[in-house]
């Protein structure tokens, strides 16, 4: 038998009994039902997208969701824009499916950077949901009133939005590492009637002050008429204004849960905003829910009893699609604080500690987690694991190396999608096996489809646009305030007329599955050959004395030189030995297009709050133009380095 080379064969094949147990194959013997016969992976995908309607409302039934589904048609209109409506006569209430699991058990186990530690029972949580709404119900808060969250990842912040939720209201959040201008760019735009805050954070030993930010954020934003403060770093925080900032103080209350449209508006979402002001995403309850609850249950194996740990604050998409997992049954374990702290054993610690089930981060924190050798001290602890979930950017070979050295049993999940679907085009699969760089399948009930920039169909293995050709319910309901929807229809619609482009460079695989090559306004044409800066990221970062990098374009003359810009190892310097090995190693693994015209050192590289590398700032600054919204940015200091550099 001819061996397979090691970067074609498996990484990971799903047992029989692992095949067996997880809920994707109950789903597949569901639908044999309708097909007539036992479908893979592949084949449920293929009958999802030809049968939509039908098929979400299996999973509307499996998923057991509360409300009255309504009768068919399931789905009324065939064009992504205008949006069909989906479930047009469903009832039902996001926050009553969150809170449907009852008892002591721990529903959130919150585990501070400070070492504060907190848990919170599925009974409890209920009761909070139920003083919160109170609270803002007595504060006039009515449906589709706007309710704004400025937290750190505590379980005051569930708590918040579940109780929004419960009211019809629209919840929407960022992270309190915002400035003040980056938080009134999000929430001045929808007006929201309350602001709830921390007092503070803690954040690589240190306590940050929020209350200060708060009050700026209150005086930009009129519209806001009470700000609820959570003691978090004080027991008792000085409130200035005891008129507009209160605390709430615990009430018993009664929790009614009101029956809504599928489409009604849940989450503002906001995008990145490193090119201009942030776009405001309306998202519907009834499309977020049965998203996350399929790719939960279906493509994470996420059961009742699990324990779900995602690194992640409440700016990103991953909070929202977190704390959807209550939906699933599974418990909430919440990190909040410095994601690397004590070299990286802090989050291995809790995984062990707290048994979690399902664990969630980025490909950043697995590139420095390797880089710096964390490895814990017993990896048998870790055996609770099942799924480790990965996104924010593509993951490396060494990332597959690194998470497979000390968890081998685990099914290792690149993820892809975004904040414009709050959920994924592609992800896991838990009866199919892992191969290197590829994410597993296609997201189920959604038709993705590789594009060239002619709208031609290619065939696996040949690059182009990741495309959606048909409509699925976590599409937004709208973008605020566009009323003739041409807004929307620039974003997603704008070079494929009806058809959504993502905006990233992919190509299929022969698994089925797909590998992302980058961000398509991010590629480069040097000699007009189109190459995704992740193909030189994987190069480069197997050098052990490269920390990370960042590839843009240099446009001279119509053309587009490629500069590679790294930041190395503490006291390693880029002489040209080091340049020669970059080139080298580039050029061996890629093509000779891929190699930089530049290659430079530098001491940081920009990131927005969530942690993704932000090459299109980078390419506006070597470019001599201006970098609208760097309030969007964690350290936009790093961006002076690029000028006048090449």
């Amino acid at each position: 038998m001819e061996k397979k080379s090691p970067r074609t064969a498996p990484l990971w094949v799903p047992s029989s009994s692992h095949v067996s147990a997880a809920a994707i194959s109950n789903f597949i013997s569901r639908i044999g039902a309708f097909s007539g016969r036992t479908l893979s992976f592949d084949e449920l995908h293929e009958w999802s997208v030809q049968n939509p309607g039908l098929f979400w409302s299996e999973v509307w039934d499996f998923c057991k969701v509360i409300g009255d589904k309504g009768g068919p048609p399931f789905i009324k209109g065939s064009t992504m824009l205008p949006r069909p409506q989906w479930f047009p006569t469903a009832s039902f209430n996001f926050a009553e499916n969150l809170l449907r699991r009852k008892g002591s058990e721990p529903a959130i186990i919150f585990r501070g950077e400070d070492q504060k530690n907190f848990i919170l029972s599925f009974d409890n949580l209920r009761d909070a949901v139920a003083s919160v709404a109170a609270f803002m119900k007595a504060e006039g808060i009515r449906e589709k009133d706007v309710v704004a969250g400025y937290l750190p990842n505590v379980p005051e912040a569930v708590i918040a939005m579940l109780a929004t939720a419960a009211l019809g209201a629209i919840w929407c959040s960022c992270s309190p590492d915002f400035g003040v201008a980056g938080a009134v760019d999000r929430f001045a735009q929808i007006a929201p009637k309350i602001l709830f805050t921390a007092d503070g954070y803690y954040f690589k030993g240190s306590t940050v002050d929020s209350l200060k930010k708060a009050r700026g954020i209150r005086a930009e934003i009129p519209s806001i008429v009470k700000v609820v403060v959570i003691p978090y770093v004080n027991e008792n925080p000085a409130l200035a204004d005891e008129k507009l900032f209160t605390q709430i103080t615990t009430q018993k209350a009664e929790l009614e849960f009101k029956l809504f449209p599928f489409d009604h508006p849940l989450y503002v979402m906001f995008s990145s905003g490193t090119t201009g002001k942030p776009k405001c995403l309306v998202h519907g309850a009834g499309g977020t829910l049965l998203e996350h609850l399929k790719e939960h249950v279906l493509h994470t194996n996420l059961k009742e009893g699990d324990r779900l740990l995602y690194l992640t604050t409440t700016g990103w998409m991953m909070w929202n699609w977190y704390v959807s997992a209550l939906a699933a049954g599974a418990s909430l374990v919440l990190y909040d604080g410095f994601f690397l702290e004590r070299e990286g054993m802090a989050v291995f610690e809790l995984i062990a500690e707290e048994r979690v089930s399902v664990f969630g981060t980025s490909a950043k924190f697995l590139s420095t987690a390797e880089k710096l050798k964390v490895v814990p001290e017993k990896p048998s602890d870790l055996h609770t694991v099942h799924t480790v979930l990965s996104t924010g950017s593509p993951l490396t070979p060494q990332n597959y190396d690194y998470v497979y050295g000390i968890m081998p049993h685990v099914q290792l999940s690149s993820i892809s999608g975004g904040t414009d679907i709050i959920g994924c085009f592609a992800l896991g699969a838990p009866n199919k096996p892992v191969y290197y760089e590829e994410l597993q399948a296609k997201s189920l009930g959604i038709r993705v489809e590789v594009w060239d920039d002619n709208g031609i169909k290619l065939p696996p293995k040949v690059r182009g646009e990741l495309v959606c050709t048909k409509p699925f319910p976590s599409q937004p309901l709208s973008l605020w305030n566009d009323v003739d929807a041409s807004l929307y229809r620039k974003a997603y619609f704008e070079k494929f007329p009806g058809i959504w482009r993502q905006g990233d460079f992919v190509s299929e695989t022969e698994h089925g599955g797909l590998i992302i090559h980058g961000r398509s306004d991010a590629t480069l044409n040097p000699g007009g050959v189109r190459i995704g800066t992740a193909e030189i990221y994987r190069q480069v970062e197997k050098l052990e004395k490269v920390l990370e990098s960042l590839v843009v374009g240099k446009e001279v003359h119509g053309d587009i030189e490629v500069a590679l810009f790294v930041k190395l190892r503490s006291g390693t310097t880029l002489d040209e030995a080091l340049k020669k090995t970059i080139t080298q190693i580039i050029r061996l693994n890629a093509t000779p297009y891929h190699v930089p015209k530049y290659i430079l050192q530098v001491e940081d590289i920009p990131r927005t709050k969530n942690g993704k590398l932000v090459e299109l700032a980078v390419r506006e600054v070597i470019n001599g133009r201006e970098v609208k919204n760097v309030e969007s940015l964690a350290n936009p200091e790093a961006l002076e380095f690029f000028k006048d550099r090449i």
